[in-house]
């Protein structure tokens, strides 16, 4: 494999407290941190929730839904590939269980755009929109556009107790850089999402942060933040910066989601029978996608669940090694049990599940590595439930899977189409933190998903 990217700059702790959720200092959450003309699902139907199933690194398309099994050795790569229950859909051959689920999703073939680079990329993906100033490895700023909780959180703000959104089990995080696109970004803390930084399949797993400190009651939580509003108080009477109101505003969230409770029973993972928690997986995946499941079942609108590590599938070499032994294996049986137990519990209807990562690889193998890079150009996406027509494949790429062969859609067109899900207006006006209006998303519905004309 190749050596970890280099980066040239760093973030600060401050810059690390502006963008994270986990700024929530003194309450010990530190493991939480375009066309107008377009009609919009937000406009005809009830807004829904949003799993994100989020492929960081960036899984090959290729070794996917995508393999061509008719091209040469260098294109086609080292693994099988086996038909699917759609018409016209071939999967990888370690994707047998999702293979015997097509008829519950639809795959996008042609998503496309311009940014090989990871956090470039995952911001664009992330967000629906790209990265202002963006340059090679541009790590997270207040600059940055808000994802998808947050700009649902701007126009929908959720429950009182409930975040506006949840990302685990890890940040996307290398060493001290932070990679843009898990934030609020030019909306401010008020509606960051809330961090998980701890793995749910561990046998202690808990987030005490969620609950009272033991031997403490809520009206004694509630005394105690009238002292600390009290402190407050008088910093405020001293200084009326932004950052102290900023961590105000953050500081109420944590004591909504602390005497709630609600949030925090989801979290107890433990409570679901066993054979639920193995049909998923034991292992960090599928415990993951799991929990994603109990926050949305528990109200929160979105949640991301980071399918591994950093760039873990950034599979610059043995590709098909990784793909075969770690990582298709646990991604098939988790979203599997996934789809499954959404339409169980008649949840799929009201909750848009996306599995994707940032970009795609490369059509060609590096033989000396046998690993595939980074690829931008053309590379596809698993999208369920939310009035998505399953069963149906849109879109294709030509015979080395290169390059869209039919319309390309692009990360804004599905910004604009998880908007829509999510009850927003995607081209409505929201205000940066200089208080300019802006334009949230300039992307398309893709309508395709949902009328299942396909193309």
């Amino acid at each position: 494999m190749t050596a970890p990217h280099r980066h040239t700059i760093g973030i600060t702790r401050r810059e690390l407290i502006q963008v994270g959720y986990s700024g929530l200092l003194g309450l010990g959450l530190s493991k939480i941190a375009a066309a107008s003309d377009q009609p919009s699902l937000s406009q005809r139907k009830k807004p829904k929730s949003l799993i994100i199933v989020f492929l960081t690194g960036a899984a090959s398309h290729l070794e996917t839904w995508d393999p061509k099994p008719d091209a040469p050795p260098e294109i086609r790569g080292e693994l099988g590939s086996i038909q699917t229950k759609t018409p016209g859909l071939l999967a990888c051959e370690y994707l047998p269980k999702l293979a015997a689920r097509s008829d519950k999703f639809a795959v996008i073939r042609s998503l496309a755009h311009r940014e090989n680079n990871h956090l470039v990329a995952t911001h664009h993906v992330l967000t629906g929109h790209q990265q202002p100033g963006a340059f090679f490895d541009k790590i997270a700023s207040r600059d940055d556009f808000p994802n998808y909780a947050a700009g649902r959180s701007y126009h929908h703000r959720p429950p009182e107790g409930t975040p506006c959104g949840v990302n685990l089990p890890t940040y996307l995080m290398q060493g001290p850089l932070l990679w843009p696109g898990q934030y609020a970004g030019f909306l401010g803390p008020k509606h960051d999402i809330m961090q998980v930084n701890d793995d749910p399949n561990k046998p202690d797993f808990r987030i005490d942060n969620l609950r009272p400190a033991q031997g403490m009651d809520v009206d004694q939580l509630k005394d105690r933040m009238a002292l600390l509003e009290a402190v407050n108080s008088q910093q405020r009477w001293l200084s009326e910066s932004a950052e102290t109101k900023k961590m105000s505003d953050q500081q109420q969230q944590a004591v909504s989601v602390l005497t709630s409770g609600k949030v925090a029973r989801a979290f107890d993972i433990d409570r679901e029978p066993a054979t639920v928690r193995d049909k998923y997986g034991r292992h960090a995946f599928g415990q993951s996608i799991l929990l994603a499941r109990r926050l949305v079942e528990a109200g929160v609108p979105v949640v991301q669940a980071n399918m591994g590590r950093v760039q873990n599938w950034d599979t610059h070499g043995d590709n098909f090694k990784r793909m075969k032994n770690e990582l298709l294996p646990p991604v098939d049986r988790g979203v599997s049990a996934l789809l499954d137990d959404l339409s169980d519990r008649g949840m799929l209807e009201d909750t848009m599940v996306m599995v994707l990562g940032e970009f795609g690889r490369t059509p060609k193998v590096d033989n000396k590595n046998a690993g595939r890079d980074h690829w931008a150009a053309c590379f596809c996406g698993l999208f369920a439930g939310a009035g998505i027509q399953p069963g149906q494949v849109i879109g294709k790429s030509d015979k080395s899977g290169g390059y869209p062969s039919t319309t390309p859609y692009s990360p804004d067109d599905i910004g604009a189409t998880v908007y829509s899900v999510l009850g927003v207006d995607p081209h409505a006006e929201v205000r940066d933190r200089l208080n300019r209006p802006v334009q949230l998303n300039r992307g398309r519905v893709i309508t395709s998903l949902f009328d299942g004309k396909g193309e």
